[in-house]
């Protein structure tokens, strides 16, 4: 059912109805994609998203080719030609990351996050929104920059280089893209959960990059037990094709870090449902 209300006019008389239309999940994705790219900081953090992948990695593409003579047997027997022209995933990841971050708690910094919330009482029609948006966007950008990466990568590393066919190729391109995009939405998560710029990005550098590091450094038994199922191990397999610690298969990999995306997501949906704006 539409709901209808007449507005009073300076005289008190009624004036015309206005139609007031029901808020629907199709209406707030909308909403947010015009502030998603009205922001110039969205842009700003997209475009330093693909330039660290492609530019990274065509940086290393390229000097590895041309200083291959001077690498030592282990870093050739390391060598793999597809993570080589992918290694700027690894810079972009902080990047995406923290951009989730931002497009939350830069609401809840302004105020905004009020008019938000009262635009769609129910609150969690937001968090989904936002989350649709976000994911697509930077999936979208991301596979982009990660297929121009490899195969512009692949053509500077010469004759070490290989092609779409080789095993490994398509999964790791579009691997990559998909692991950013839940980054990018693990940071958002963070965003509502903490509701803090300072606070999310600590806590996203914190399970992503400092937790795996921690691990890395206990007993091999820990590490070897607990460090494929980190956020970052476990998604990481999904386009990274050698690796120094132990790891999950690709996709088993994809599906723990899903799961720890999504454990987030509802937590920061509760609480969202919950607490005041």
């Amino acid at each position: 059912m539409t709901a209808t209300a007449t507005p009073l006019d300076q005289t008190g008389r009624a004036g015309r109805q206005v139609e007031v239309q029901p808020v629907t999940l199709l209406s707030v994705i909308r909403s947010e994609w015009i502030k998603f790219r009205t922001l110039r900081s969205s842009w700003i953090a997209l475009t330093a998203t693909v330039a660290a992948i492609i530019g990274i990695g065509l940086l290393v593409s390229y000097f590895t080719n041309s200083h291959w003579a001077s690498l030592d047997a282990g870093e050739r027997a390391h060598f793999n030609a597809v993570d080589r022209s992918l290694v700027g995933v690894n810079l972009a990841q902080l990047i995406i990351g923290v951009m989730g971050v931002l497009y939350v708690s830069g609401e809840y910094g302004t105020g905004m996050i009020r008019s938000t919330l009262a635009a769609a009482p129910t609150r969690v029609p937001v968090l989904a929104a936002k989350s649709v948006v976000f994911a697509v966007v930077t999936f979208v950008s991301s596979v982009v920059a990660t297929a121009i990466a490899f195969t512009a990568g692949q053509g500077l590393l010469g004759t070490h280089g290989v092609g779409w066919p080789a095993p490994g190729a398509v999964r790791a391109v579009i691997g990559a893209a998909l692991y950013l995009t839940l980054v990018g939405l693990f940071g958002l998560g963070f965003g509502f959960l903490v509701r803090s710029t300072a606070g999310g990005i600590g806590t996203l550098v914190g399970v992503l990059l400092v937790l795996p590091g921690i691990f890395a450094a206990l007993p091999a038994s820990w590490n070897n037990t607990v460090g494929p199922y980190l956020p970052s191990n476990a998604g990481g397999a999904v386009w990274s094709l050698v690796s120094d610690h132990p790891v999950l298969s690709p996709w088993a990999g994809f599906g723990i870090f899903c799961a720890w995306v999504v454990a987030t997501l509802v937590g920061a949906g509760l609480l969202l449902a919950r607490r005041d704006a």
